[in-house]
């Protein structure tokens, strides 16, 4: 197969690397140069424009999305008129559900065909696989499935055909929702241990002994463990922690379909709560403790 890769960030560049060696062609596009040159050491074709990218590839064409969310319909502003009947594109960023429905009839408009596949694997998707849950028609996917196979950590394990076009966002929506609570639950467990000064407690080495037949094991575990081994202090690493959306759709979600959903809407507020630097709400705290019960309030910087 060929395909064409729009986007050559870490995701998409890994993605067109892992995709070549099984087998699929590769032709990026990215407006970076510098990110066009790093695929060009990699021996991938890159070309200049999403012209040159569409009149490189055999009809029926296959393009593939890496780019944020936010670029997404601009980048089908520039790219539909390009296309001919038959062709298809795949969303494999973090989109919203909702928003690949709409692009999805967009597309159909056109006679354009829209896969959209939730990707999770990150920087070491290259070496183990990514993770592909992929929404979209049920022929079209199989006609595609060489390039999810190609991708996957093996060719029988680790993508799925999960539904209908928005499947696969939803379901990557979801997996990522479920990320924010455990990552949370590790951070305040290794929190709660490193304060325990008494015991002076050797954090990646708790951490590498729960890796091995422990019922918390996980790839989280994993990263947390090497992360501690590197550096125990965790020094030079700000206490603030950002949010790609997804948590907050799923919350959004869980609300509109009264599903209950606390550790992952805690988990989202906990990333929010990490970015205030002098905490109004905290502040304010202080002040009614002091008002009804006359407790002491800390002058601003004093004990830190």
């Amino acid at each position: 197969m060929e395909l064409g890769m729009i986007g050559l960030g870490r995701m998409g560049a890994n993605m067109a690397q892992r995709l070549q060696r099984g087998g699929v062609t590769v032709t990026g596009f990215d407006p970076g140069e510098q990110a066009r040159a790093r695929v060009l050491d990699n021996g991938i074709a890159a070309v200049e424009s999403l012209q040159a990218l569409v009149q490189a590839l055999p009809t029926p064409r296959v393009l593939w999305l890496m780019v944020p969310s936010k670029v997404v319909d601009a980048t089908l502003d520039a790219l539909l008129p390009l296309l001919s009947p038959q062709d298809v594109v795949i969303d494999g960023g973090n989109s919203w559900y909702r928003d690949s429905l709409r692009r999805a009839e967009r597309c159909a408009g056109q006679q354009v065909g829209f896969v959209d596949c939730g990707t999770s694997g990150g920087v070491w998707g290259l070496k183990e696989g990514y993770c592909l849950m992929i929404g979209g028609d049920a022929a079209v996917v199989t006609r595609l499935s060489p390039l999810f196979r190609a991708l996957a950590p093996a060719e029988d394990r680790g993508w799925a055909h999960v539904g209908p076009v928005g499947a696969g966002h939803f379901s990557k929506m979801v997996h990522n929702g479920i990320e924010y609570g455990m990552m949370q639950a590790y951070a305040e467990g290794f929190a709660l241990m490193q304060k325990k000064a008494d015991f002076n407690l050797d954090l990646a080495q708790v951490a590498e002994v729960w890796r091995h037949g422990s019922v918390v094991r996980s790839w989280l575990l994993d990263l947390s463990a090497d992360a501690l081994k590197s550096n125990p202090g965790l020094a030079g690493i700000a206490p603030y922690v950002e949010d790609s959306g997804e948590g907050r759709w799923t919350v959004s979600e869980a609300i509109e379909l009264d599903v209950p959903a606390p550790v992952i809407t805690l988990s989202l507020l906990e990333r929010l709560r990490s970015r205030e630097d002098n905490s109004f709400t905290d502040r304010m705290l202080a002040a009614m403790r002091n008002e009804f019960g006359g407790h002491a309030i800390r002058s601003s910087g004093e004990g830190q």
